[in-house]
């Protein structure tokens, strides 16, 4: 048996993504239901991005410290 296609096989993804983006956007700016100003999606994300690069900033810190002293260590 066929599946029911709606408008075709390609455009029925793109018009389930369409919405799925037009609802999320709704419930983020709708006053009712939109998220306090520090849980939006972009603050979460900003969030999380700074907190990689710190963790990765801390991992080339630690690196750097331990081949240096590894060099020095050698040196005498």
């Amino acid at each position: 048996m066929r599946r029911p296609v709606l408008l075709s096989k390609t455009l029925d993804p793109v018009l389930g993504v369409f919405t799925g983006l037009l609802a999320y956007y709704l419930h983020e700016t709708n006053p009712r239901t939109a998220p306090p100003p520090d849980q939006t999606l972009n603050s979460l994300v900003g969030w999380r991005m700074e907190k990689r690069r710190q963790d990765q900033l801390k991992r080339d810190q630690e690196a750097e410290t331990g081949d240096w002293k590894q060099v020095v260590g050698e040196a005498k």
